[in-house]
């Protein structure tokens, strides 16, 4: 009982941690405006992500915490993308 305690105490402040931080937007709107509305929105998704989190008291077996990792991967995927172009003078 005391370990799923402090489990779910870790697991907590983890999420909380992230949630606050939440994937950055890395992409300059005047440059690669397409790309900037991409991470504006997945930073939306993961906002949503959290609030669902925080709504049924962080209890979805893992997969919205999976979805969160996903949204990360994404919008380091679109930063990369805008990197490239700017690399290919774009």
């Amino acid at each position: 009982m005391k370990f799923k305690t402090i489990a779910l105490a870790a697991a907590i402040a983890g999420a909380c941690a992230v949630a606050v931080a939440g994937p950055a937007r890395n992409v300059s709107a005047r440059k690669h405006p397409n790309i900037a509305a991409a991470q504006r929105l997945v930073d939306q998704a993961y906002q949503r992500v959290t609030a669902a989190q925080k709504a049924n008291e962080y209890d979805m077996n893992g997969h919205a915490a999976k979805a969160k990792e996903l949204l990360e991967q994404a919008n380091a995927e679109l930063k990369a993308a805008a990197e490239d172009a700017n690399v290919n003078g774009k």
